[in-house]
């Protein structure tokens, strides 16, 4: 079967009729993003196109990439599909978790994938200027800065990320057993507020995003991602 590159499915995908349908991608080589392409996309189906390279991922099938040709390709000038907030943690790497080349996707990541004025600022940029057409927050399973968070932890700098996560850990209530990270089922449950926590500031907080969310310019979603299994649950 002749391969054809992931640029071209999209281009493909665009004359057809409706964009309510994934778009189909079966293998990346040297292909990047062009603007006139990132134009076209809409924000459905660059949330589709991280779900199904999600699924590539999971099933050890993740396409191959000629990263030299890409960074060639990239060099005067980048057009990403969206802007991924995900944790620092070293197995939540947004490029391979959702099978994404460069140029692809923005990535900020943080302890605790949470929401400050420089992440804002940064999604800004790449939705207004950068014309990147969603936002996701993947929060992870298991999550230490999480846990921290669970447990009040005050060491150093790392003081303030936990406190950055408070917030999520208060909103959580109806708790059966201890409220700390012994807890399982309390610690997965506020991971997942702390990711829903970090778009209602997304919203609340950058009125450029609001308006272009609002427009249907972009979408605003968020997800978690399961360390046991490679998956990620996306939130409605």
């Amino acid at each position: 079967m002749k391969t054809f590159s992931i640029h071209l499915g999209i281009l493909l995908f665009m004359f057809a009729t409706s964009y309510s349908q994934t778009a189909k991608r079966i293998t990346a080589t040297d292909s990047v993003f062009t603007q006139k392409e990132q134009a076209a996309l809409t924000p459905q189906l660059a949330l589709d196109l991280l779900k199904e390279g999600n699924r590539r991922f999971v099933e050890q099938k993740a396409t191959s990439k000629d990263f030299k040709q890409q960074v060639l390709q990239t060099s005067k000038g980048q057009y990403p599909m969206a802007i991924l907030l995900s944790c620092v943690d070293s197995r939540t790497s947004s490029e391979l978790v959702f099978d994404q080349g460069l140029g692809d996707i923005f990535n900020a990541r943080i302890a605790g994938n949470f929401v400050n004025d420089d992440i804002l600022g940064s999604m800004e940029f790449a939705c207004k200027v950068a014309g990147s057409k969603l936002i996701l927050i993947v929060g992870h399973t298991n999550c230490g800065a999480i846990k921290g968070a669970c447990d009040n932890v005050e060491l150093g700098n790392l003081t303030h990320v936990i406190k950055e996560i408070q917030p999520a850990v208060e909103s959580v209530t109806n708790v059966h057993g201890e409220r700390n990270s012994k807890n399982h089922d309390f610690v997965e449950r506020v991971s997942k507020q702390n990711v829903l926590l970090a778009i209602k500031e997304i919203r609340d907080k950058s009125k450029i995003l609001n308006e272009m969310e609002v427009s249907g310019a972009i979408k605003i979603v968020g997800a978690m991602y399961d360390l046991e299994s490679g998956k990620v649950e996306f939130y409605k």
